[in-house]
């Protein structure tokens, strides 16, 4: 079994790949946002962003809200993986989040199917469907559509990111984040 990463030893495996990780919290007491970011650096102190996961949370064991995920560039080997882990490890050092939830957003069913297979890559399970019902309207607001609502444990999803990042060499294919630039 792969022991759990540290956000530290995460930051080191990015720079590793020669990419840099920068994760930004905000909030107090009550919600906190959350934005994390992997870049290449351009020299000059330019960087190329070539991925970046956003959510909030509240302080509770199921309050990980994660509600945006994009990769984009090429040569974005592990970016992907590495946002991944760098939420899941924050959230398990510094906040009393256990499980991470998402929607599948449902733009168009190959898109919908790429997205659910790849979050159970991750360990997600679906929760429920989100639609047009009238029960449904607090959390299309909240997630900003319809789609399959999923949950995933953050300790396994680490340790599922800590496996790919720990066994495949910098240039090994990543848990390929599908092409996406919207909602997760």
């Amino acid at each position: 079994m792969t022991p759990a990463l540290s956000l530290e030893a995460i930051e080191r495996l990015a720079s590793q790949r020669r990419l840099k990780l920068r994760l930004q919290a905000g909030g107090g007491v009550g919600i906190r946002t959350l934005r994390v970011g992997v870049a290449r650096s351009l020299g000059e102190g330019r960087a190329l962003l070539l991925g970046e996961l956003k959510g909030w949370c509240l302080p509770v064991a199921d309050g990980l809200q994660l509600d945006t995920m994009r990769v984009q560039g090429e040569r974005t080997e592990a970016v992907g993986t590495l946002l991944w882990a760098a939420t899941f490890a924050w959230a398990l050092e510094t906040t009393p989040c256990r499980r991470a939830r998402l929607l599948a957003i449902r733009d168009d069913d190959h898109q919908h199917r790429r997205l659910v297979r790849y979050f159970r890559q991750l360990g997600f399970q679906p929760v429920r469907e989100v639609g047009a019902a009238v029960t449904d309207l607090p959390l299309r607001l909240v997630w900003g559509g319809a789609g399959l609502l999923m949950q995933g444990d953050c300790a396994e999803g680490l340790r599922r990111c800590g496996r790919r990042l720990g066994a495949a060499d910098p240039a090994a294919p990543d848990l390929a984040a599908p092409d996406q630039s919207g909602p997760a």
